[in-house]
């Protein structure tokens, strides 16, 4: 098992890959055009940003770690490690990017077994690198991150995503949705989990959940939230929220409240 030492070691390295591939989406989005788009399927659309950008965080990761094994959304590199892989979204926000809307980032997480140990998401408009290790806390830019002191729903921000296919799910959302708006302070969707889940950790909103989401969604952005301070669930309230393609982030006072609004309209 890797400790504090080669985690914090890995951190620095992960966090200037990411950066550095950050750097190359920028520079991409200022010429890019709507007719190199490609539809993986309904709205689920990839561009071949996308795909460079995974080449480039998988042939540097493996570098840095060569034992770990992948989980990527492109499927750049699909061979999976027994003990250690790394969970990539190269570009979290993609429909945001495509239409040149600001909030898109590059998410990186390492998991120990079933557990994320590692995680660096790289907001690339507004150049904040988010990072932390476990046990290590979590940061922004050099700044130690800690979790809103809001103490219930009525004082909380709320983001979320909407579906935008599976819409038999649809009706139930909306009714989350029309609780939510009566018992916070508003939701937001912001279009990237991995950036919803930072500003959980940075205090700037209470809570996040949403459904129908993957492993490399998530993953780099659930630790930041562990390490600020923040609780990370399934819908349920259990632990599957990695791969179990539903997530609840808060900052631990709200988790309660939220999870009863998701039980009254999901079964």
């Amino acid at each position: 098992m890797l400790n504090s030492a080669q985690l914090s070691q890995l951190l620095d390295l992960t966090r200037k890959i990411a950066e550095e591939v950050g750097t190359f989406i920028e520079k991409e989005r200022l010429h890019f055009s709507m007719d190199r788009v490609e539809h993986k399927g309904f709205n689920d659309l990839v561009s071949y940003v996308d795909k460079e950008a995974e080449q480039q965080c998988v042939a540097r990761l493996q570098e840095i770690f060569p034992e770990a094994g992948f989980i990527t959304e492109e499927g750049t590199n699909t061979t999976q490690g027994e003990t250690y892989n790394w969970v990539i979204d190269p570009l979290d926000g993609t429909t945001n990017f495509i239409h040149g809307l600001p909030v898109f980032a590059v998410s990186i997480g390492l998991m120990e077994e079933q557990e994320v140990v590692l995680g660096v998401v790289y907001e690339v408009n507004r150049k904040e690198s988010f990072y932390a290790y476990k046990g290590g806390g979590a940061f922004c830019n050099g700044v130690q991150l800690q979790v809103s002191k809001a103490p219930n729903l009525a004082a909380s921000l709320i983001s979320t995503g909407f579906p935008y296919y599976q819409f038999d799910l649809i009706d139930r959302y909306m009714d989350i949705m029309k609780s939510l708006m009566q018992k916070t302070h508003g939701l937001r969707r912001l279009g990237s989990a991995a950036v919803d889940l930072c500003y959980v950790a940075a205090g700037r909103s209470e809570g996040y959940f949403e459904y129908n989401l993957n492993s490399y969604d998530v993953a780099a952005g659930v630790i930041l939230v562990q390490e600020a301070g923040g609780l990370v669930t399934d819908f349920g309230g259990g632990r599957d929220f990695i791969f179990g393609r539903q997530i609840v982030a808060t900052n631990q006072s709200i988790h309660h409240e939220l999870l009863e609004v998701l039980g009254e309209h999901w079964s």
